[in-house]
């Protein structure tokens, strides 16, 4: 197949071009229902082929719909999705498949990988309802059916109301100390505009002194989409009902068939353990930052000066200005300094290649190990006002042997929303942005690296939810080492790399407020799980939820306007739902990952090999669990966790 080949008129044609291939595919499959001696080779691989070819022909539709969001993307969009959702569920309730696979499951001689495929694909089969009569089986196809629409229709409702907002300051002196790049960035005629995209927001509620139009800014963010009210009750209904019709008491029980962890009580237990630990260093961390904001007369700290106090606060403590250290992080300079640091862990080395993308921002990359190619990588990382917000990886194409015995090599997109260039000057990153720049490419490692040529077990692809942030979050942990810093740095008027000093308060300020930021995410993940065991919530029960899980677990409760939920993509507009805890369940496979790192050495090739040829090279030909110890030779370290960022 060809790589570093992407279709930027795909739009014009992707209604037609995905409805002729799911007929094209529907006539494939009767073909393959004929064969009279079924197989893995002759029925299982073709058939999972024909699901790729759709999936690679779709992918780039919806990146474009978030990457170039537009009016016609989103009308394309929007009619392809229920096309993609219906045939996938329809052959997800196909019962002569299922009969075929469950009988070479039964009666074929396969190895663990091909086994594993039909077992997996059998759970899927189970989980569409495929042995259900046929009134039941309709309702889980419509139920389907419209939560992908509505998952849509949430992110596209939060997208549009992220763009819309606008403040425009005029007074220079309310910026305060904030970074000159980030002023160049919101200027606009004589004045500084501001939105709600993140490189905008952060600046604002971290900088601007007037705490009144810190509120306006922030209650405009914390509002976003009210409309998703009504589709977060929709979808919980109909997420609760898909449960009941499958057998499960609740779709937290559903959705944890496909996870490693054994139960949604085992997970609550986890994070309610963790957020024990946390919560007394979260207190002490709210004290420091309160009293911080005395000495303004400010005794009722808001969530809406919890930024602009705790800058003030890291400044005090470890004199540190994250702003000393843009300069020498300007975003080419980085992806040129992280590619040198994967060459040096991986034998890999990047070649980019100017082809036509979607945006003159976008860049694509060839990639070697040792000289032969082995994939591609497409990255897209500054902000624009047609992208949606946050940072992701998307996979393309996966690394298989297809159905004719032909080699497939992985391509993927990382997307990053840092702060673009302007007025002449590059874009500067800060750290925290390194990190995420980190955190995107070992998710795209975990799928380039693959070497399992079954495609459904392929890098990412059927990868247990709870343990595929592992790989991103061990990545992240490197952006903190100086030899690291010293490969990704270079001052752009001086080349000068990161001086030892800055390094230094990185490191020290590493783990800044570790107890809060753990306790938010606890708090979200908390409230994922048990919106998810209650079954059909309305709007107002939801919040309830989520107010009964603050007032046990935050230490600073936001206004009564705030409406966090509306903007939880990664539950009600991603694939978090009844997931989020993954997060900081697989944190803790990266952190003793990470450590055995640091007391070996951080390019220490025996180590890097080891997670190359055992996590990476897997994907998920075995159980995680199976694979770590491989890697390692033992189980994970739980304590390892606490133990990476201080809280022991």
């Amino acid at each position: 197949m060809n790589i570093g080949v992407f279709p930027v008129t795909i739009l014009n044609r992707a209604v037609k071009s995905i409805a002729d291939k799911i007929e094209k595919n529907d006539a494939e499959l009767k073909k393959l229902l004929a064969i009279k001696d079924k197989s893995y080779l002759n029925f299982v691989r073709p058939y999972m082929e024909l699901s790729y070819e759709l999936s690679a022909l779709f992918s780039p539709i919806s990146h474009l719909n978030g990457v170039k969001n537009s009016e016609q993307s989103q009308r394309v969009f929007g009619k392809c999705l229920p096309l993609i959702t219906e045939y996938y569920t329809r052959l997800a309730q196909n019962e002569e498949v299922y009969r075929a696979f469950a009988a070479i499951c039964k009666h074929e001689e396969l190895d663990y990988a091909k086994r594993k495929v039909l077992k997996d694909a059998l759970l899927d089969f189970e989980l569409s309802g495929v042995s259900l009569p046929s009134e039941k089986k309709k309702r889980v196809k419509e139920i389907t059916v419209r939560l992908s629409i509505l998952s849509e229709e949430f992110s596209q409702n939060l997208l549009n109301d992220t763009l819309k907002y606008k403040m425009i300051i005029n007074d220079e002196a309310l910026l305060g100390d904030m970074p000159e790049s980030d002023r160049a960035a919101a200027r606009k005629g004589g004045g500084w505009e501001f939105g709600l995209l993140p490189p905008s927001y952060i600046a604002f509620m971290t900088y601007v002194t007037d705490r009144s139009k810190r509120e306006e800014v922030y209650r405009a963010y914390s509002t976003r989409a009210p409309q998703n009210g009504g589709i977060i009750a929709e979808i919980l209904a109909l997420r609760s009902e898909l449960a009941d019709i499958l057998g499960y008491k609740n779709y937290a029980e559903l959705n944890n068939k496909r996870m490693s962890a054994p139960s949604p009580e085992t997970v609550l237990s986890f994070l309610v353990s963790l957020a024990e630990k946390c919560s007394p260093y979260a207190e002490k961390e709210a004290k420091e930052v309160k009293k911080v904001a005395a000495g303004d007369g400010i005794s009722d700290l808001a969530s809406y000066d919890l930024a602009f106090y705790s800058e003030k606060l890291k400044k005090l403590k470890f004199d540190f200005d994250e702003e000393e250290t843009r300069p020498y992080f300007e975003l080419d300079r980085v992806i040129g300094g992280l590619f040198s640091v994967l060459s040096r862990l991986f034998s890999l080395s990047f070649e980019r290649k100017e082809i036509k993308l979607w945006d003159e921002g976008a860049a694509y990359y060839n990639i070697y190990r040792n000289g032969g190619l082995i994939g591609g990588l497409y990255a897209d990382l500054r902000a624009r006002g047609d992208k949606r917000g946050g940072a992701w990886m998307d996979n393309w194409h996966t690394y298989h042997k297809d159905a004719k015995g032909r080699l497939h090599l992985p391509e993927v997109m990382i997307i990053g929303n840092f702060p673009p260039a302007v007025s002449g000057q590059p874009s500067l990153l800060r750290h925290n942005d390194v990190v995420t720049l980190f955190h995107e490419m070992g998710h795209a490692l975990h799928h380039l690296l693959s070497q399992v040529e079954e495609e459904a077990l392929s890098g990412i692809k059927g990868v247990d939810w709870d343990t595929v942030e592992f790989p991103s979050q061990f990545l992240e942990n490197f952006a903190y080492e100086p030899a690291v810093l010293d490969e990704v740095s270079s001052h752009i008027e001086t080349g000068e790399k990161l001086p030892e000093e800055l390094r230094d308060k990185i490191a020290a300020a590493k783990n800044f407020q570790t107890g809060l930021s753990f306790l938010r995410q606890l708090e979200f993940g908390i409230f994922d799980m048990l919106i998810h065991t209650k079954g059909a919530l309305s709007e107002s029960e939801a919040q309830e939820v989520l107010d009964q899980v603050r007032a046990k677990y935050s230490v600073f409760i936001p206004p009564r306007y705030n409406k966090f939920q509306n903007g939880f993509s990664h539950i009600f507009g991603g694939g978090y739902a009844a997931g989020y805890y993954s997060y900081k369940w697989a944190e803790m496979l990266a952190a003793d990952a990470f450590l055995e790192f640091k007391k070996n050495g951080i390019f220490n090739r025996e180590l890097a090999e080891g997670y190359l040829n055992t996590v990476l090279k897997f994907g998920a030909s075995k159980k995680m669990d199976e694979i770590y110890r491989l890697f390692l030779g033992r189980d994970p370290d739980p304590s390892a966790l606490t133990e990476l960022y201080g809280l022991k």
